[in-house]
Parts: C-alpha cells; structure tokens; sequence
C-alpha cells in the first residue's frame, strides 16, 4: 500500500511524524479525508477539531486548538496551535 510522509507539529515540538496511509483532519469546512497523491492544497483546522493518522502500525488520534494543513507531493504539514494525543 502507498504511503506518505506525515508531519504534526505546535510551537513546543513536533508531536508525530512518520509514514501514514491515511489522514483525516477536522477542517473549518468540514471533513478533509487526504490519501496517498492526494491534490496540494491549504486548509484551515478547526479549533477543537481532530486529527487521526493510519499508519501500518496502528492509528493515532489527536486534538487540536487550531492551525493549518497542508497537502504537497510531498506529503502531509499539520501545523497546530495545539496538539494532545486523545485517549
């Protein structure tokens, strides 16, 4: 299966990076699914919103205060004003 490069990032530190198969960020306009080759583009996190990142290994779930996410060829930027791992 294709994977992507990941990043999660806040002003502290960064809070996950690694390959994902899938993302799926809370967006101020709703849902955002993002794949493997996914299209480039810019959106803004909803405050409160949440993050789940598949991977390989296991799926991570975070909330975050806020921020931006960003799709490249390259892979996922997920810069969050805040970032907590969710039970």
């Amino acid at each position: 299966m294709a994977t992507m490069r990941v990043a999660i990032v806040s002003p502290e530190a960064e809070v996950w990076s690694g390959e994902a198969n899938f993302v799926l960020a809370t967006t101020t306009d709703g849902d955002l699914g993002v794949w493997p080759r996914h299209v480039p583009l810019l959106g803004v996190l909803k405050d409160g919103g949440d993050i789940k990142v598949e991977t390989d290994g296991g799926d991570f779930l975070y909330t975050v205060g806020g921020g931006f996410i960003s799709v490249t060829k390259d892979g996922v930027s997920i810069l969050a004003e805040t970032a907590a791992l969710k039970s």
